[in-house]
């Protein structure tokens, strides 16, 4: 039997906004803003696979996790019924839960939540592949790449942004830009993708040249060294709103690029990093928008993960941001509305969606930290 969580309207409002409700009866009262906006949205397709592989206890080859940084249930729902009712998000069938806390805070920020993901391990706000103590963790691609997995990362940030630094970086500090930068030529990654050119320039001269040395360093997705290289960096103009499709087309690029070079297999990381930028503006529409986009990254995923039949796909959050609550919508004409009643994180839950084989260990409550140690449970890495 499949292992899914359903939960009846009042209960999942119940699980969702407890952690507010707890805290307003546990301090002095405190005056909550409330910020609207609305959206109409043009309408995209989606994709429901045949669950042939979901669930099946097979071998697993490939996982992709793909975080939507700040996407809790509200940003789910906003981008679900703007675009008619469905999302391939929407379509799977498992679905799970994930605590985010970090190991000092209540509400985590990013980089430990991101570091959770990526090593097992809970630590402070603020920190980048180091326990609370500040030692090294070992990340998911240390653990892989040295049995002959491929390990990437692909983000709508800055390389240097949180989730995907987490994935390669060790600094006590997530503002360490030119530091997070510089751990990227000893890293275990094959494949990385960010923002943007600029930034890269902007590294002293040093850590540009020893990236260079560790990898093909291309600004154009048609450069001929994609095909021949052995290790990539591709960094666009723009993570920013002109940015087109590169989220969903460099997942398919990265998917091809990692599964042509992983003797075993590959792991990728793929982040929508702003979701969570326009909920702490309070964007609605931008929230919606950006919820749409990483949903064509999740298809390309998706797809082939059906395609292939040895590939795991979780989505999940870092973190909700922003109090995000749908208020209104049209599923018929694209529109919606909703409410922020926060400019920042919040501890609730995140939903956790999966498919593929071995899907069903991830239909429950668990945390972050719970996650990336199923990964390697699966991968058969023994920490």
């Amino acid at each position: 039997m499949r292992n899914t969580i359903r939960l009846t309207a009042a209960a999942l409002s119940a699980l969702l906004f407890a952690p507010l409700w707890l805290g307003a009866q546990s301090t002095e009262p405190e005056e909550v803003k409330a910020y609207r906006g609305s959206v109409y949205v043009e309408q995209q397709s989606t994709y429901t696979p045949s669950f042939r592989i979901d669930g099946k206890n097979t071998r697993v080859r490939n996982v992709i996790l793909l975080i939507g940084d700040g996407m809790g249930q509200g940003a789910v729902n906003a981008g679900m019924y703007a675009n008619g009712g469905s999302l391939t998000l929407t379509n799977l069938r498992t679905i799970g839960y994930v605590r985010t806390q970090s190991a000092d805070n209540f509400t985590t920020d990013s980089a430990a939540s991101g570091t959770a993901y990526a090593t097992g391990v809970k630590t402070n706000n603020g920190y980048l592949g180091k326990d609370p103590a500040k030692r090294n963790i070992t990340n998911i691609p240390e653990y892989l790449a040295p049995l002959g997995y491929a390990c990437g990362v692909l983000s709508t940030d800055d390389l240097n942004g949180a989730t995907p630094a987490a994935f390669f970086a060790h600094q006590a500090a997530r503002g360490d830009k030119e530091e997070i930068w510089a751990d990227l030529p000893a890293s275990s990654l094959t494949f990385a993708s960010a923002g943007t050119q600029a930034t890269f320039e902007s590294m002293p001269l040093s850590t540009q040249e020893a990236i260079q040395r560790r990898f093909k360093v291309v600004y154009n997705p048609a450069d001929p060294a994609v095909a021949t290289s052995e290790r990539l960096v591709y960094l666009p103009k723009s993570v920013n709103l002109d940015r087109g499709d590169y989220l969903p087309a460099t997942t398919e690029l990265a998917i091809d690029y990692l599964s042509r070079r992983g003797r075993k297999g590959f792991f990728l990381m793929v982040e929508g990093a702003r979701i969570d930028k326009c909920e702490h503006a309070n964007d609605f529409e931008g929230t919606v928008k950006e919820m749409l986009d990483f949903d064509k990254a999740i298809e390309a995923a998706i797809r082939f993960a059906e395609k292939d039949g040895h590939t795991l796909v979780i989505i999940s959050a870092d973190h909700e941001t922003g109090a995000t609550i749908l208020s209104r919508a049209n599923p018929e004409d694209g529109f919606a509305a909703g409410v922020f009643a926060s400019k920042g994180h919040t501890p609730m839950m995140v939903p956790l969606f999966a498919y593929g084989p071995r899907s069903g260990e991830f239909g429950c409550i668990q945390e972050n930290s719970d996650v990336a140690n199923k990964i390697l449970q699966i991968f058969g890495v023994k920490k």
